[in-house]
């Protein structure tokens, strides 16, 4: 095989002309109308086994009971809500990054690890970490790419691919569980926004440029909280979830919301798209009979009975701990994380594009 260089045609020595094919057939994002490609960062809600790879913690069954009929390191009964994405724009499950057996980074990474905040706090991994793994992973990608092996993700994949950022909820759980006032916790506020603005630039002042970012679902509403603190934070909202709970997760995705506005306008040559999961999960409490759930506030894998299902030291997973047999008629899987049910419609919503701000789709967004 021959090639144009300096007007002339030059024959390619064999290795090289088996690398080029090699990178060819390989790399989607070399070829027109390349799937998408993406990279999560967050907690438990998107972690998809990055915690049990990274830590060697082991989240055994019931957990996976569900689709994949074994423990995936996913703190539900089966798919999380980034999974049904994935399987909305056509792409493999995202790896764990942390992940050393079997993992596929063709279509991206997840640097997601649960129990993780935009702070440093007991797991090893917030939100600065994993933007400089992704920074590590691309750095080595650049080195292997043209040996034709590692993740073969190019240069325009990574301009062309969407970041995703979910993080919020340890943040402002962590001082509640303190049992902080809420005027201590809405102080924390500010702080958490400027964590989250320095990852996403990082990560813009390395090429990124199309961002997916979620705010933080009604923490007051999950049961865990519910049956821990109810005590001190005694006032309900209409739906019976905590009021003071949920009024810190609103301030703080207020300011969230501002500051994806700021930045759109600031920086012209990226899109920053605002997801409303609030509201998407909020009306699955509000409307539950809507959506054929029973039991909105109520575990599906706990201990105790109604209303709440959860007793501290006694959760999912726990010798003598039983899970309910239809978990598809609960919102919450274990009093914290939500059923695979539960994901599906959120991941429906999302995809749908009405909860985003400025309104595009996910698979608008990764053709762009």
């Amino acid at each position: 095989m021959s090639v144009e260089v300096g007007g002339r045609f030059k024959c390619l020595p064999r290795f090289q002309l088996e690398t080029i094919v090699l990178v060819l057939l390989i790399s989607p994002s070399l070829i027109n109308g390349a799937k998408c490609i993406l990279f999560n960062f967050g907690d438990s809600n998107s972690d998809t086994g990055g915690l049990m790879a990274g830590l060697g913690l082991y989240l055994g069954p019931p957990a996976g009971r569900q689709f994949f009929h074994r423990t995936t390191g996913r703190f539900c009964d089966g798919r999380l809500y980034i999974d049904f994405l994935c399987e909305g724009l056509k792409i493999k499950f995202l790896s764990p990054y942390l992940e050393s057996s079997g993992s596929d980074y063709t279509n991206g990474v997840n640097f997601a690890v649960a129990g993780t905040a935009t702070e440093a706090n007991v797991i090893p991994f917030p939100l600065s970490t994993q933007v400089l793994q992704f920074l590590h992973f691309k750095n080595r990608t650049r080195e292997l790419f043209p040996q034709g092996s590692g993740s073969m993700i190019s240069e325009k994949g990574f301009q062309n691919a969407v970041y995703s950022f979910d993080m919020g909820q340890n943040d402002i759980a962590t001082p509640f569980n303190a049992n902080s006032s809420y005027s201590q916790v809405i102080k924390t506020i500010p702080a958490v926004l400027s964590r989250i603005k320095d990852a996403i630039l990082n990560v813009y002042n390395n090429g990124g440029k199309k961002f997916l970012i979620y705010n933080t679902g009604p923490l007051g509403c999950l049961p865990q909280k519910l049956a821990l603190q109810q005590q001190i934070y005694s006032e309900l909202d209409a739906y019976g979830c905590l009021a003071a709970h949920n009024n810190a997760s609103k301030a703080f995705n207020t300011g969230l919301s501002v500051l994806l506005d700021q930045l759109n306008s600031q920086y012209t040559n990226a899109t920053f798209v605002y997801v409303d999961i609030f509201r998407i999960k909020y009306d699955l409490i509000a409307n539950n009979t809507k959506y054929g759930i029973d039991n909105p506030l109520m575990a599906c894998c706990g201990f105790g009975g109604p209303p709440y299902n959860y007793v501290f030291r006694k959760t999912c997973g726990e010798p003598n701990v039983q899970p309910c047999s239809d978990a598809s008629r609960y919102l919450s899987w274990d009093g914290v994380h939500n059923t695979e049910a539960a994901n599906s419609i959120i991941a429906s919503r999302i995809l749908s594009g009405k909860y985003s701000k400025p309104p595009i789709k996910l698979q608008t967004l990764c053709k762009a």
